[in-house]
Parts: structure tokens; sequence; C-alpha cells
């Protein structure tokens, strides 16, 4: 990528030259710790940091030039050559930049948000039409009014397919990530319960996920998850539905599983094999794979790419522990439907001694968090033989199990590290082992504290 100081001064309301210094920039920062020589720096303000101060580190890393915010004296320490352009605000100045650069470069923009989902989507996606043109995807978790300007100014300059995730915890924040990146392509992948403490209710998440459609073009597509009755009137224009009702425009059906992961049948004609576990991911990649064909990609195509599919760590995962046993580490985020889904996941699986369910916390569920928490344990049954419940609100789970499943073995340890001391006598090498809760809890730390994986991953 390349930021030239014309694009940069559409944003400025004044600036100050070196003019014997190159002017464009090799990429644009925040900070100092990653920056790299050339870079623009964006020093950011919030509520508990500035990154105006960190100016003279900035120089030191090689940045070439700062954003730089018209109330604040620079120090004296800033030589007078160090190139500055001045603004009201450096964050909406970030953000102004991104959307200046989104127009220069104009590749087609596809957003993806939804509950759960999302950043397989977008994996998927970003495997599928890397195979035709260059590719740049979220890397991360720079999903928010930050990292999403930031990924849009990392894309190079001959991108073709910008992937953008969207993410967000109120209303508003979806449409102002919409209206700014101005996407071609949208998707809603699902409707959960993640951020209802914040939107109230499902309800209120599908409201806040279809702000999606704000930035969409009028002739861009809106692909969303069919099945689900809460986005049944969030339509737009031109609207495909994808999922296992035969009413959808792509239809799922003739669903298996082997060895070699998920087959499916999308819309009555193609059959597609991904190489991961979990029915959910089937309607994912039915998601992604519509969207691929609505860009003119041919099934053959959408095949090879869903076959190299690398998915984000700690999504499903997996990997082998020290004794053999199977570890499928979905420790990422979780929400009861997400949880759900991964216990269903767990009980499709065959040819193992014990079937072990780690399940942690989950939080921002509002008021209803007790209910949705026992909602769990309804799905737990055969083949699962232990269940290992790990925080203070996964107890409601482990109340619930003790309450119907009397020949379940089931547990609970108040944090981590105790719930892996648990975890080693339960155990063997015949096991089976999922991994599941909230990313505040930090469950992976199980996989270094009592399991030692590491021994042949087996996600591609």
């Amino acid at each position: 990528m390349t930021i030239s100081h014309e694009l940069v001064t559409k944003v400025a309301a004044s600036f100050r030259i070196n003019a014997d210094q190159e002017q464009s920039f090799s990429s644009v920062s925040i900070d100092t710790r990653t920056l790299q020589k050339g870079a623009l720096y964006v020093p950011i303000v919030g509520e508990r940091f500035d990154g105006h101060i960190f100016i003279e580190k900035a120089i030191q890393a090689g940045a070439k030039a700062a954003v730089w915010q018209k109330d604040y004296a620079v120090p004296s320490s800033v030589p007078d050559n160090f190139q500055l352009y001045y603004v009201e605000d450096t964050l909406k100045a970030l953000q102004q930049l991104s959307k200046e650069y989104r127009k220069l470069i104009d590749p087609i923009v596809i957003a993806v948000t939804g509950s759960n989902g999302k950043t397989t989507v977008k994996d998927m996606l970003f495997s599928i039409l890397s195979l035709t043109g260059t590719t740049y995807k979220t890397q991360g978790n720079f999903n928010n009014h930050i990292g999403m300007p930031l990924t849009i100014l990392g894309m190079p300059k001959d991108c073709k397919y910008l992937i953008l995730e969207m993410g967000m915890s109120e209303f508003g924040e979806i449409e102002f990530l919409s209206e700014l990146a101005e996407p071609d392509i949208a998707l809603i992948t699902n409707i959960g319960e993640s951020h209802m403490e914040q939107l109230g209710s499902r309800e209120g998440i599908a409201e806040a996920k279809a702000e999606i459609r704000a930035g969409l073009s009028a002739q861009g597509t809106l692909y969303i998850d069919g099945d689900e009755p809460l986005l049944a009137d969030k339509q737009h224009t031109h609207t495909k539905t994808i999922g296992f009702n035969p009413a959808n425009h792509s239809f799922i059906s003739d669903v298996s599983t082997d060895v070699n992961g998920l087959h499916f049948t999308l819309a009555d004609t193609d059959r597609f094999t991904i190489p991961l576990l979990g029915k959910h991911n089937v309607k994912n990649a039915a998601l992604a794979a519509s969207a691929a064909s609505g860009l003119g990609l041919s099934a053959a195509d959408i095949q090879n790419g869903l076959s190299q599919v690398a998915i984000s760590k700690m999504r499903l995962e997996r990997s082998f522990g020290q004794d053999g046993e199977l570890i499928i580490n979905d420790a990422y985020n979780a929400s009861p439907t997400s949880m759900i889904a991964a216990l269903e996941t767990l009980k499709g699986l065959s040819g193992f001694s014990r079937y072990i369910a780690v399940l942690g916390d989950m939080y921002e569920l509002g008021g209803n968090e007790k209910e949705l928490h026992t909602k769990v344990a309804g799905h737990i049954s055969a083949p699962i033989t232990h269940v290992l419940c790990v925080g203070h609100k996964a107890k409601w789970i482990y109340e619930a199990i003790q309450k119907e499943q009397d020949p379940l073995h089931v547990s609970w340890a108040p944090t981590v590290a105790e719930a892996a001391q648990s975890l080693k006598s339960i155990v063997t090498k015949d096991s089976v082992v999922l991994l599941k809760a909230s990313r505040g809890l930090k469950l992976e730390q199980i996989v270094d504290d009592s399991l030692e994986s590491g021994k042949g991953e087996t996600n591609k």
C-alpha cells in the first residue's frame, strides 16, 4: 500500500510539509510499538490514553509524518522539518482517510456481521476469493470504529476484494461502519445472544446487525440466514436467503459427516465439502459459497477455496494432547447459541471412550444470564460422559445438570487453574475434549496447564 500526501491533505485542515522528503507513506499506524519505517502516525485520543504523547517514539521508530490534533501544542522535541497534518479530531481523520483510500482503490467490498460465525465466514470468503484476485481481510479483531479504518488502509493498491468483519456492542455501531465502508455485498450470519446486556433482546440484536444495510449500495446484495425469523423483515433491494428451509433462495440439504469433514448440497445442484467440524459451519460455508457465486465464481472454484480454508484460532480448532486425546478448542468466545452448537458438534463425533465438555462462563447476557446458562444443560446428552463447568456463571449449568442428568459425571471449578487440575484426572488417551467459554475467561489456558497440546494440529 501507499498513502499519498495528496490523499492525506483531503482530511487535513492545514499542514506543514518537508519538501526534501518523498511525499508518500508506506503504512498508517496508531501504535508506536508496531509502527514501521516510512509510516504516517495517527495519534488517537481516548478516555485513558493519548497518542500525542508518543510522538517522539513514533519519530524514533521511523514515522515520516503525523496527523496532529490542532488543539494540541507540538512538543519542542519534534523537529521543525517533521511533517504534520493538522486536523480537528485525529480519530475522525483516520476514519475519513480510510474512506478516501477505499474510493481510490475501489475494490469489491464485502461486509460480514452476525452474532456467531462472522470470522469463519470471513475466512471462508478469503480462501475462495483469493484464488481469483488479490484479496484482503480484517486481521484479528480489527472490526470496530478504529480497527476497520486501519484494515481498509492496509489493503494493497491492487486489491480486488476487501472483506470486512463488522463487530458491535451498541446500536449505531454497525450503521457507522457500513456507511464508512460502503459495501457492495453484505452478509448477516445469524442472530444469537451476544451483547444481550446492551441491546436488551434478540430482537434488539437483529435490529443492530441489520444496520449493515445502511451503507450497502442500492445495487448491492444482502445475504442472510433465511432460517432466522428475526431477519425476515430485514430486507434490502436485493436479498438472498440461505438455510435449511427449502423456501430459501439457496437451501442446504443432504448434510453428512465423515473423516474428511462435512458435506452438503446447495440449491439442489452443487455438492461441497469443508474440512471442518460443526453443522453450523455448513451454513457458514453456504453463506460464503452463495456470496462467491453471486460474484461469478464457479462451483469448482468455490470448492477449491473451501477445501483450503484456514479458520482463525480457537474456533473449533483441533489438536492432540500429550496422551493422544483430541482437543477441540472453541474458546474464542461463547453465547448460548454457539455453546449449544459446539455441544452438538461434540455429540456428532464417534470412536471415543470419553466425551468431555469443559464449559465456562458466558458474558454480556443481561438480566436473563442465569436462564440462558441453565438452558445449555438441556442440550447435554449422550454420548457426552463428563462435564466440567468453569467459573461462577457456569455454576448455573452445573446445578442444572445435577438436577437432571444422574448418569453424567459433572463437576465444577471456580477458576481455570483449578479446572486444569480437575481435568487431568478425567482425560484418557481415547478422550475428546471440548473447550467453550467467553473470551474473558481465557479457558484456552487449560490446554497449556493440563493437556499440553501441540502434537499435530489437525486444522488446516
